[in-house]
This record gives structure tokens, C-alpha cells and sequence, in this order.
């Protein structure tokens, strides 16, 4: 039976390439157009014939107005299509600071690339939610993604999506490293084969020459794995630590007075004005001027913090309505904040998000889509809500993150020792 076309007169050709079957891009291509009322015809589907080899296709997209076709152009745009045809991207200068053409293009966490005089550039600082601000220097053009804030006026800006492609990260492709997430296993089983698969990357990142990053909440304190991971700081497996005030406050309160919250440590039993604690450790910190003043006048002898000053390991604190204080070192302006933990994230080849939905949402959005995320937390909502704010190369472990902390250093110290 032969389709008819004629009620659908707009068309467009369109190619996309990579890990087609197995990620569901092509599924997904096919159930975009359907859904808009489209129509298709795929004119070339060559399939990767090995494990490492991509696939690719060419299919010619039909919609009723022209219009419509926009509309499923777009979509499909978002999971790698672009036109046969290729063209250079639209440039438009930014009217004042802060504000930019009404078509500006928005982007995504994936690799995107911009076609300028024929030839295409790669972003730098890829990010979600920002513009792309193109320039040229010399012979040669250079893209960076940018905060609305962060743009002036007469910045060209990339419009529309023509002329800009992006490379989806084929998560399937991850079996060797996360096979577990897929196993009819036991939860007790999966967090087990989880934290040996982490350690293995963590490693391999550190060969590798990236750096390993931890976003980390208060509740990491609580639950005793503090402990463990300034051990890992101290070991040299941790490059970056971001988080708030109340992780620095606790661990610094658990260091001097050995309760946290103003609950024993040891015991798990209220201490009598155990409550002033926490502003104790406030008070003392500030009489030395900063964490590592406290540190360097002998006052300050263990903890994650203590730690992370003698080993040099940088951290970011960011403020919140919430702090007591808050810390010297907290930034309490949020643009400030966010600025500096976007520094610290060059580079990062695997970010650890550990019991902190706030920080670590903020975070999952400053990452490029091809970071790997792990995110350990009791309450599986967390992990869910990285997802849906599309933070997709999120891997979620639903567990208590001292145990998970504990677990990881000792097999960090099994994978060293072997």
C-alpha cells in the first residue's frame, strides 16, 4: 500500500548518526514525527555491523504547514538531526547586556557544535540553559555557551536551530561500566556491584588525567561517612569538594566537639547543650579568621575540611537562607557561588552527588551530558529529579551514603593494594 503524501506538502531531509538502535534514538526520531502529525520516508538506515561501530540514516520528514514542520524539525533536533543540507548558523548581536534576540537558541547538556563560514565549531563551557555567543578572532571563529547575565550587547547570538547540531550521549553504551543497573539482583547485591563498578572509574578517570569531583550534604556528616571521605581526600582521590555551609559547620562541630547536631557521635545520644554546638564551631572558626586558620593554629585536627586544607583540595560553599553564620568562606552572593562551582567543574571527568538535592540539582546543570554522574541518596526522588531536569547521564544508588562512603573507600583501598 502506498502512502499518500499530498495533504503533507512541506518537507524537509535530515541525517543522524550514532548508536541508533540500542539507545532508542531512532525509535524516539520516529515517535516524535507521529506525534506531531508528521509523515516520513527513510531513504538510507546503514546499521553498525560490531559492538563499537555507529549506525546511521537519512529520512525525508513531511508535515502539513510549514509551521508544523518547524515544530518537528525542532524536536528531532534534539536528538541529533540535522538537515542533508547543510547551512551556517544565524547570528544576531545581542540588542543590551542581558538581553538577546527573541529566537535565540537554548542549550542543551550534550557536545553542540555551530556552522560558521562552512566550517563547524565545538562549544566550550557546554552547559544547559544558555545562549551561544560566537566571535571571531582572527581567521578563525570560537563558540562559548553563556548565561543570559554574561552576555553584552552587540554579542552575536546563535538564532533559531539551523546551521547547529549536537551529539547525544548513547548511555546504553555504558554496559562494561554499569552493567549493574540493568541486573535482576537483589538491592543489598546491586549497591555492592555499584560501588566496585564507581571505584574502577574513579580510577580510571584519575589515569586518565580528569578530575574526580564530590557534591556533597550535611547528611554525609550525620551518617558517619564524613570520616570516610576525608580519607579519600587525603588518599588523592578527590580533586573538588562543592557544597553549603551546614556540611562545613557539622564536620568542623563533629571534629571539635564529636557531635553532630548536637547528637554524640559514638553513642547516638543527645549531648546536654549539645545544640550550641554548631554555633561553637561557627564562633571558633571565625576567631581564626577562616577553616584553614583554624587549621594552621592547631584548633582544627581531623575532618573532611581539615583534610582538604592540608592536602590543598579546593572547595566552594554556597549560601543559603538556611545558614547559621554562615562560615568565612561561604559565598553568599548566588551568582558568585555559581560562578566558582562552574570553575571547579573544568575538567571533571566524574562528579559524585551525595545526599544534597539542592546542590546537587545545581550542580547536575552546570555538568556537560558526557560527565558521568553518580548520585547516592536514601530517597530515590533525588536521583529522579536530576533525570527530569535533564541530568540524564545521572547513575542513581538508593542507599545510605555513610555505608555507600565506607564501602567505596575500602574498595579503593582493595583495587590499590591488588
Amino acid at each position: 500500500m502506498t502512502e499518500d503524501f499530498s495533504q503533507h506538502p512541506f518537507s524537509v531531509e535530515l541525517t543522524a548518526a550514532g548508536h541508533l538502535i540500542d539507545s532508542g534514538i531512532m525509535s524516539a526520531i520516529m515517535d516524535t514525527i507521529i506525534k506531531n502529525e508528521g509523515m516520513y520516508k527513510i531513504h538510507e538506515f546503514v546499521v553498525g555491523h560490531t559492538h563499537e561501530q555507529t549506525s546511521r540514516t537519512r529520512i525525508e520528514v513531511f508535515a502539513r504547514t510549514e509551521e508544523e514542520l518547524n515544530r518537528i524539525s525542532q524536536g528531532l533536533h534534539g536528538l541529533g538531526c540535522v538537515q542533508v543540507t547543510e547551512e551556517n548558523a544565524v547570528l544576531r548581536p545581542a540588542e543590551n547586556d542581558w538581553v538577546v534576540p527573541e529566537d535565540f537558541y537554548s542549550t542543551t547538556n550534550h557536545l553542540t557544535e555551530v556552522r560558521l563560514e562552512g566550517k563547524w565549531v565545538t562549544a566550550r563551557d557546554q552547559r544547559m540553559d544558555t545562549v551561544l555567543v560566537c566571535r571571531k578572532e582572527g581567521e578563525d571563529w570560537q563558540v562559548w555557551c553563556r548565561k543570559l547575565r554574561d552576555v553584552k550587547q552587540g554579542d552575536l547570538v546563535a538564532c533559531g536551530f539551523r546551521g547547529i547540531r549536537i551529539h547525544p550521549e548513547f548511555k546504553e553504551r555504558d554496559r562494561e561500566e554499569f552493567a549493574f543497573m540493568n541486573a535482576e539482583v537483589s538491592s543489598e547485591r546491586r549497591v555492592r556491584i555499584a560501588v566496585r563498578q564507581i571505584a574502577r572509574l574513579l580510577l580510571e578517570r584519575k589515569r586518565e588525567g580528569q578530575r574526580i569531583g564530590v557534591t556533597a550534604g550535611p547528611v554525609v556528616v550525620h551518617t558517619g561517612g564524613a570520616d570516610f571521605l576525608g580519607r579519600m581526600v587525603r588518599e588523592g582521590y578527590v580533586d573538588f569538594i562543592l557544597s553549603g555551609n551546614a556540611l562545613a559547620v557539622h564536620d568542623i562541630e563533629t571534629s571539635l566537639y564529636k557531635t553532630s547536631l548536637g547528637i554524640d557521635m559514638h553513642t547516638g545520644e543527645p549531648v546536654e547543650n549539645g545544640h550550641r554546638n554548631h554555633l561553637r564551631a561557627i564562633n571558633t572558626v571565625f576567631r581564626h579568621g577562616s577553616i584553614k586558620g583554624a587549621v594552621e593554629a592547631g584548633v582544627l585536627t581531623s575532618g573532611l575540611f581539615y583534610e582538604c586544607v592540608r592536602k590543598n583540595v579546593p572547595f566552594v560553599l554556597s549560601g543559603s537562607i538556611r545558614d547559621d553564620g554562615p562560615l568565612p568562606e561561604v559565598i553568599t552572593d548566588q551568582i558568585q557561588a555559581q560562578k566558582a562551582y562552574f570553575e571547579q567543574l573544568r575538567g571533571c571527568g566524574l562528579m559524585m552527588i551525595l545526599s544534597t538535592m539542592l546542590h546537587g540539582i545545581g550542580v547536575g546543570n552546570m555538568l556537560p551530558g558526557y560527565v558521568k554522574t553518580i548520585c547516592v541518596d536514601i530517597n530515590p526522588a533525588v536521583v529522579t529529579k536530576l533525570a527530569d531536569r535533564g541530568s540524564h547521564q545521572t547513575v542513581g544508588i538508593v542507599t545510605d551514603v555513610g555505608s555507600f562512603l565506607h564501602a567505596l573507600h575500602q574498595e579503593l583501598e582493595n583495587l590499590r593494594k591488588g
